[in-house]
């Protein structure tokens, strides 16, 4: 799960991890309120949030994307391990996203 500050901004980050395959799919809630506390303040914000259907193994590189590309400080990017899935599901996901261990065929990130 990764929270943006706008549903245009994250749709096109979100767009960007699947054309890259780095997520098979990525399911997006257009608004939410965030309440969080920041430097000593209290927030009361309007997010984005989109949920990647991904490999465990992607994660990693996920969060450097994440982390060089976000607009925000510290952004939120939280993994969930399933433990039971549609094994159809499962399949397109792992068929729809790169092999961790593929050499990279020269595109630029």
């Amino acid at each position: 799960m990764i929270t943006g500050p706008d549903a245009g901004w994250l749709r096109e980050f979100t767009r960007k991890l699947v054309e890259e395959r780095l997520a098979a799919c990525g399911q997006q809630v257009a608004e939410i309120r965030s309440i969080y506390r920041w430097e000593g303040r209290m927030h009361d914000e309007p997010e984005a949030r989109v949920m990647l259907h991904t490999r465990q193994s992607l994660v990693p590189e996920i969060i450097r994307t994440v982390r060089r590309e976000h607009p925000y400080d510290v952004p939120c990017v939280l993994a969930t391990l399933i433990t039971q899935a549609n094994p159809d599901y499962r399949a397109w996901v792992v068929e729809s996203t790169k092999d961790p261990d593929e050499q990279d065929s020269g595109s630029s990130r």
